[in-house]
């Protein structure tokens, strides 16, 4: 009965993916349609595309049972850093000067935006091939924390590939047939799941040790430190925060949720919406995984999967289709950006390919990208260990050493007319080779580190063989060295024409933007009050 109910779910889940796919075929007939969704996507929409992009298995299964071990109910902070900076911040930043200035290019994907932004075609190539590289381990994380739920909640004799093959079947299948807007409906449906999914799965595990207090006492009697408010190691616990949630700016799939807005309201209104639901979905996972240390003794990648195996079967079931939900929506965010960065930039920088064939290429590379990264997370899967890494490692490298290479870029590069090619050039090989250094010492198992000894503890600073520490370097380095290297290089010509679309006037109702009036005239009159009579 137990396996019917979860077969059940799934099955429901799947024909209703599938259904919105077909549902959205004819909203997506043409490539500006099928990447950008006619740029006309609502706030709702926006907003929980936004958020299922950014929480995925790789952070209900990998992070929240890898740093709620380590830090504690402390790992909360990485939920509410998630929301504040990650959701809010970002919005409030990038969300209304990445919308203009991208439809002011003509620009569908982050390598465009570089190439058009900085006239540079180098960039445009060297942004592509940094994009569609490195989103690979992200994809090999996201494979990971499936394969860890299924195998504890269903027989553990099933293979992983077989899951694989589903999820990347179904993926296919939608991201194909109904492009962006198949994907953002998918998404609202699928956040609706995780929202849903986190409440029930921490009430049900807190009550397992008597509520909220009977639950953080209990974890008091395992150390004060982990039922503390900054943890075991505050520092690790910063720099963790940083990574994942200023991080995702110079993500190509998380910028790229504003190209499609549809006006100035939409704007307001998801970055209310997108906050809310980090602080449930993430704030919820890591406040569960502070917990973790009350159902194992040492960590181990299956910590939160045994969890959930122990509740009710319909909230095991939900919980289930929750973790497809997040991975569905974050790899469908993935192979959709690109699929549109492999044929934009690389095959069609020059934008004359017939558009029929731009089309058939977009769902041939999707389903390419799927295939491929399905291939390298049944290899990382199976394979030698020196080629195996956890989860959190997975997506830290992955994040790393995008972002590391363009939130410096993107960001001076929507702000700052000064910004220059040489300065983004050196962010991509400065990013790249951060993390890169990082990697090598973690698979060579050399771990230098600063730290400061004391007379009973040891505090560790920084460690360069660790994806998270060198994920965070990479990104401040990027931030730093942009600003910095265009003090004394040329920032391209023709920049001050550019920046000029922000200063375009535009007609918009009086509920979206104020209109500039004199404290005496009544705007309900159009006749001159005595003070501008006088003045003429």
């Amino acid at each position: 009965m137990d396996l019917f109910v979860k077969i059940l779910f799934i099955a429901i889940f799947f024909v209703a993916t599938i259904f919105i796919g077909f549902y959205c075929r004819k909203k997506a007939s043409n490539s500006n349609d099928f990447v950008l969704g006619g740029r006309n996507v609502g706030p709702w929409l926006s907003a929980f595309a936004y958020g299922t992009s950014y929480f995925s298995a790789v952070v209900f299964i990998g992070y929240a049972g890898s740093f709620g071990f380590a830090f504690g109910v402390s790992a909360f902070w990485i939920g509410i850093g998630n929301a504040l900076i990650g959701s809010w911040l970002a919005w409030v930043l990038l969300g209304r000067k990445t919308r203009i200035m991208t439809q002011h290019l003509k620009s569908s994907t982050m390598p465009d935006f570089f190439a058009k932004r900085f006239n540079s075609k180098g960039l445009r190539i060297f942004a592509a091939i940094i994009v569609f590289v490195f989103l690979i381990p992200y994809t090999a994380a996201l494979y990971n924390g499936l394969a860890y739920l299924f195998n504890v909640t269903f027989s553990p004799d099933v293979p992983y590939f077989v899951w694989i093959l589903i999820i990347s079947v179904v993926t296919a299948l939608y991201v194909i047939i109904g492009g962006l807007m198949s994907t953002a409906i998918n998404s609202f449906i699928q956040g609706i799941i995780m929202l849903i999914g986190i409440a029930l799965v921490v009430i049900f595990t807190l009550n397992i040790n008597g509520g909220l207090m009977g639950s953080f006492k209990a974890l008091a009697g395992k150390g004060w430190q982990f039922a503390s408010m900054f943890g075991p190691d505050p520092v690790h616990l910063i720099f963790v925060v940083l990574l994942t949630s200023l991080g995702c700016w110079g993500l190509p799939q998380m910028v790229g949720k504003f190209y499609s807005i549809k006006n100035e309201n939409q704007i307001r209104k998801g970055s209310v919406i997108s906050t809310l639901f980090a602080i449930v979905v993430a704030g919820g996972c890591y406040f569960l995984g502070g917990f973790s240390r009350l159902f194992a003794e040492e960590y181990s990648s299956t910590i939160i999967p045994d969890i959930v195996a122990n509740l009710n079967v319909v909230v095991v079931a939900i919980v289930i289709v929750l973790v497809l939900a997040a991975s569905m929506s974050t790899l469908s965010g993935l192979v959709h950006t690109s699929a549109a960065t492999v044929v934009f930039d690389l095959m069609d920088s020059k934008k004359q390919m017939p558009e029929k064939k731009r089309m058939t290429l977009l769902r041939v590379f999707v389903l390419i990208f799927i295939v491929v990264s399905a291939g390298m997370a049944i290899f990382q899967y199976y394979g030698p260990k020196e080629f195996t890494n956890d989860i959190a490692s997975l997506m830290g490298i992955s994040w790393g050493a995008i972002s590391g290479a363009f939130i410096g870029p993107f960001l001076f590069g929507l702000y700052s007319k000064k910004t220059s090619k040489v300065s983004v050039y050196a962010s991509f090989i400065l990013g790249i080779t951060i993390s890169l250094v990082g990697l090598v010492l973690g698979l060579a198992d050399v771990h230098p580190q600063i730290t400061s000894v004391h007379s009973d503890y040891t505090i560790l600073w920084f460690d360069f063989s660790d994806s998270i520490y060198m994920g965070v370097l990479a990104m401040v380095v990027s931030l730093i060295s942009v600003p910095l290297i265009s003090r004394f290089t040329k920032a391209p010509d023709g920049v001050d024409n550019l920046f000029e679309c922000y200063n375009q006037k535009v007609i918009v109702p009086a509920d979206l933007a104020l209109a500039e009036a004199n404290d005496n005239r009544d705007i309900t009159n159009d006749e001159e009050t005595p003070i501008e009579k006088e003045e003429a």
